[in-house]
């Protein structure tokens, strides 16, 4: 009789209280950039600071989703081994672009000022960059992907109107259209700017 009641118990615990496991994207957002201004506020190497910003994104970011939209329609023309290999260029490439351009700032203060819920799958988040004597306000708009309410996911960031990852798509459609669409070209590519 004592474990049908725990049960009971239990079971009405996830009913009442499932959903509150859910993070609001504009929240998620928020403790995102504080996450990222501490480390770049600490007094740590370069470095270091590079590491802890690659952990947050792993952590943040759909590296996986974002790369697959990149590389365009080509991907359904790729077999697995060729997917897998261009997922892990890309994600060494990604890793290695955001945390090196995030490193040069210094204690930036992002605002969260408000939100759009496109569907249940996205939602645009608004922010503010704060200007500095040395920098004009930035106006950033981050696109979250929300299918798992429990695991909000970056898929992209709008600076000023602009889509880092329409253009980074377009970018890497410039390189395969100048190699006869050849996937490897943009796997040396990748390689290149890991390695260097």
């Amino acid at each position: 009789m004592k474990i049908r009641k725990i049960i009971l118990i239990i079971f009405f615990y996830f009913l009442t209280f499932g959903n509150s496991f859910s993070i609001e994207a504009d929240i998620f957002v928020q403790s995102t950039v504080n996450r990222a201004s501490k480390v770049l506020s600490e007094n740590l190497s370069k470095k270091e600071k590079i590491d802890e910003l690659k952990f947050i994104a792993e952590e943040t970011v759909d590296i996986k989703g974002i790369g697959f939209y990149t590389l365009g329609s080509i991907r359904k023309s790729l077999d697995d081994n060729q997917k897998k290999r261009y997922l892990k260029l890309f994600r060494e490439y990604f890793l290695k672009t955001f945390s090196s351009r995030l490193s040069e700032y210094t204690n930036p203060e992002i605002d969260v000022y408000d939100k759009e819920v496109l569907s249940k799958n996205y939602t645009i988040v608004n922010s503010v960059l704060k200007g500095t004597s040395e920098r004009p306000e930035v106006k950033i708009d981050w696109r979250i992907y929300t299918k798992n309410p429990e695991n909000p996911l970056i898929r992209d960031l709008i600076i000023e109107g602009l889509s880092l990852a329409r253009t980074q798509k377009e970018e890497f459609a410039s390189i395969l259209s100048s190699n006869n669409n050849d996937i490897n070209a943009l796997f040396k590519t990748l390689e290149e700017f890991s390695n260097n």
